[in-house]
């Protein structure tokens, strides 16, 4: 994977090679800090490129640095203004991933989330796909239990609590499987190991609710939209035994890196025909066209980053 070629850092942007901290950087040692990943989409048709929701995605990355008392003088405006300035000057004209990073920079020794000195560092670089088979998945429930809200709050991206994604995900890789489905502490599905999760049981889409300790996320939003408005299906968010997934007739896994991954099977059970359903196939089509830009009833998502004349989504 390539580096970046710049960063946002200590309030400039600044060659890659000069955003570095310190060996006793504080959240280096007690994972405080937090994340987002936004992505942006290249558009050939019009020469341009789309950033998908910044400002919803900045939100939820400013509302996670507050769980850890973490205080800031941007805005998601601010960031999202930010973030448009590095992009033009790394040039993309290629699909993106975007990370922001929320960290203490002091160089002590103590855990603690007070009287510490929050930075914002942003990067960005080209990128594909976050899976190797989004079309038919083959996934396990994992033996790890996800961390619960009053142990770590799921609903942030906490850069310490995805230790907890990352046992799910190696145990899953190394016994041959592509990605883990992670249980909350009442024994219901909770999420991916950094995903989240939706079935189509009975015609409906069924998927866990913000309470069961998954994360809140963008692309779960959008989804949910999609199938509402423009599929016409009936969403229901509730809690989902395990043995339910084995019943359903389409699973998927969404967000932003993995977009949307079709389950073609779970611990060796085949959902539905093991193939993606044709309801996550008409979902992954339409969800692309929309976050490049192409679906004019979705354009206010899609932020342009080279404002030029006649650019689709130009304000």
């Amino acid at each position: 994977m390539a580096l970046p070629n710049y960063a946002f850092f200590k309030g400039k942007i600044v060659p890659y090679s000069e955003a570095k901290v310190g060996v006793m950087t504080h959240t280096l040692h007690y994972g405080t800090g937090v994340f987002g990943g936004i992505r942006g989409y290249w558009n050939e048709d019009e020469e341009q490129l789309f950033v998908f929701r910044p400002d919803d995605h900045f939100r939820r990355f400013l509302d996670s640095a507050g769980l850890l008392c973490m205080e800031f003088r941007y805005s998601e405006s601010d960031l999202t203004r930010i973030l448009f300035e590095l992009l033009r000057v790394e040039n993309f004209r290629t699909n993106c991933y975007i990370r922001p990073l929320a960290y203490f920079s002091d160089e002590i020794i103590g855990v603690r989330l007070h009287d510490l000195n929050p930075e914002i560092a942003i990067i960005s670089i080209p990128f594909g796909s976050y899976v190797d088979d989004e079309e038919g998945l083959h996934i396990t429930v994992s033996s790890w239990r996800r961390i619960d809200d009053n142990m770590i709050p799921a609903r942030g991206k906490i850069t310490g609590a995805y230790v907890n994604s990352a046992f799910a995900k190696t145990d899953a890789q190394r016994s041959g499987f592509g990605e883990a489905l992670v249980l909350n502490q009442n024994g219901h599905i909770s999420e991916g190991s950094a995903e989240n999760f939706f079935m189509i049981r009975r015609g409906v889409a069924v998927t866990p609710p913000v309470t069961d300790n998954i994360l809140e996320g963008i692309t779960r939003r959008t989804i949910i939209t999609l199938l509402r408005d423009e599929l016409r299906l009936e969403v229901v968010e509730r809690p989902i035994d395990r043995t339910e997934i084995y019943l359903a007739e389409e699973a998927f896994l969404c967000g932003t890196g993995v977009q949307i991954a079709a389950i073609a099977k779970i611990d060796h059970r085949r959902i539905g025909t093991g193939k993606m359903g044709a309801i996550t196939g008409r979902l992954r089509k339409l969800y692309f066209d929309v976050v490049c830009g192409r679906v004019s009833k979705y354009i206010d998502w899609c932020s342009p980053v080279y404002q030029r004349a006649g650019a689709a989504g130009k304000k």
